[in-house]
């Protein structure tokens, strides 16, 4: 039998080396400005707003609010604790690194703060998200091909057939219907492919490839944010959140859409929102709206006493 024969300073020195972790707290902030989902970015778009969650802070929650208003000089109102990101090899460096994420719900109208802070469209980062146009040229002309390619390039037949079973599953091939709350899954399998920078860091490629890229794995955590914003616009009435005091019935169906990435039908929508007694007249209208003015209404905040499984449920999308 071997003897540890180190000092205990040594045998010290290594526990506290292996157990060198660091905490951190990430924001996934998400306004709707001008008919699109924007996120809360610094660092020249590439990272989502974080600090290091200090002892003397109250509260996870106190915490994040406390850095965020100071980094960025936004004030936070809803916000959620989303998802606790922990892999040995995430920050790409020998530390252990922690991250708590949140999602938090906003409006980006009437901020002001540091010049670092900037609202990016979550499209510019997964352009492949957006289907209210229809099938985006990104994922027709290049993903779909690519991901075939990829798939083909497994080992044997029951892994290529596995490949593209994932991808058809998640991107809606071979007649499939477009889901659109599987947007971690779409970007965790483009990473596995190397078909985003993220996956392909360490090894060389010649070709460009799609969406704005993040530091660490600050991408794959505003898709875990997207993700949940998806669903659960579809059972509580989260979106109020984002839209001003008052409102149009229509400024509230494309905020929807441009959550959801895809178009509903109008007289579904409206019918949903009435049924569910979301919101309630004004009794004053909107002018500017390019042609007849539109009702304004408010949302019934009543409804979070009345029933806590209202939501604003997505019909069915246009034809």
């Amino acid at each position: 039998m071997q003897h540890d024969t180190s000092s205990p300073t040594e045998r010290n020195r290594g526990s506290d080396q292996s157990h060198d972790v660091k905490v951190d707290l990430i924001a996934v902030l998400v306004a709707v400005t001008d008919g699109e989902p924007c996120a809360l970015t610094i660092d020249k778009a590439h990272a989502l707003p974080s600090g290091p969650f200090e002892l003397g802070h109250r509260s996870l929650q106190s915490g994040l609010r406390a850095w965020v208003e100071r980094q960025t000089g936004h004030p936070l109102g809803y916000i959620e604790q989303l998802y606790t990101f922990a892999d040995r090899d995430r920050a790409g460096d020998a530390q252990r690194v922690i991250s708590i994420s949140y999602l938090g719900l906003t409006r980006e109208e009437g901020t002001e703060g540091s010049a670092r802070r900037r609202w990016r469209s979550w499209y510019e980062y997964f352009p492949w998200e957006d289907h209210r146009g229809g099938v985006p040229a990104v994922l027709a002309d290049i993903l779909a091909p690519r991901l075939r390619a990829w798939a083909e390039q497994g080992g044997d037949a029951e892994m290529r057939h596995d490949r593209w079973q994932r991808a058809a599953i998640a991107f809606g091939f071979d007649e499939r219907g477009w889901n659109e709350e599987l947007t971690l899954q779409r970007y965790e399998l483009l990473y596995e492919a190397g078909l985003v920078e993220e996956g392909t860091r360490g090894r060389e490629t010649e070709e460009n490839l799609p969406g704005r890229a993040m530091v660490a794995d600050h991408r794959r955590i505003l898709a875990t944010g997207i993700a949940r914003l998806r669903t659960k616009i579809k059972y509580r009435p989260v979106v109020f959140e984002l839209m001003p005091p008052v409102f149009t019935l229509l400024q509230l169906q494309r905020a929807v859409e441009a959550l959801a990435g895809r178009l509903v039908h109008k007289q579904n929508f409206r019918r949903l929102i009435e049924q569910q007694e979301l919101v309630e007249e004004t009794g004053e209208t909107a002018t500017d709206t390019g042609g007849r003015p539109a009702k304004l209404f408010r949302f019934r905040h009543a409804v979070l006493a009345e029933r806590s499984m209202a939501g604003t449920k997505l019909p069915q999308s246009r034809p």
